[in-house]
């Protein structure tokens, strides 16, 4: 059993890992940090695959080792002095198949992060209130509540950004 559990996550990783990395982009906005965080996310679940209880919850408990991850990097990040040689711009990276969505990335970078995380999985990742709540930690109800703030926030936030255009 165990043996088949482990080369489903194998499997489960080598189908999904575009969808890994732009998760992981749409957090750092760096290539290189999303890349350091799924390769750190698949080593921590290939080395704890043990762990998981159920085969149909996989899914859910990668994202939650994945979206650790990068929350782990924006924390190392936030810690880097910058010198002048590592004070370069970076240049801007665009992922195949990523298509930033200009107001409303932005706005919703602005969010408080427990919620932005809530509305990617939700919108981006295409998953349930129920899996967003195994992956996060909240109860269903936070989930919700969260979610359905952020997006009037994000609402709010949109119309007022476009009065200004206009």
């Amino acid at each position: 059993m165990k043996q088949s559990l482990y080369e489903r996550l194998i499997q489960y990783i080598l189908d999904d890992q575009d969808r890994f990395y732009r998760v992981a982009y749409s957090y750092t906005r760096h290539q290189e940090d999303a890349l350091d965080a799924v390769q750190s996310a698949v080593c921590k679940a290939l080395e704890a695959h043990e762990r998981i209880k159920n085969a149909d919850a996989i899914r859910t408990w990668f994202y939650k080792i994945l979206i650790n991850e990068c929350l782990t990097v924006l924390k190392k990040r936030g810690r880097v002095v910058l010198t002048a040689d590592t004070a370069k711009q970076e240049e801007a990276y665009y992922e195949k198949g990523y298509e930033q969505g200009g107001d409303i990335e932005q706005e919703l970078e602005k969010l408080e992060m427990d919620v932005q995380v809530i509305i990617k999985l939700r919108f981006f990742e295409e998953m349930s209130l129920k899996e967003i709540s195994s992956i996060t930690g909240y109860n269903l109800n936070t989930v919700k509540s969260k979610l359905y703030r952020g997006l009037k926030l994000l609402k709010e936030n949109i119309q007022e950004a476009d009065l200004w255009v206009d």
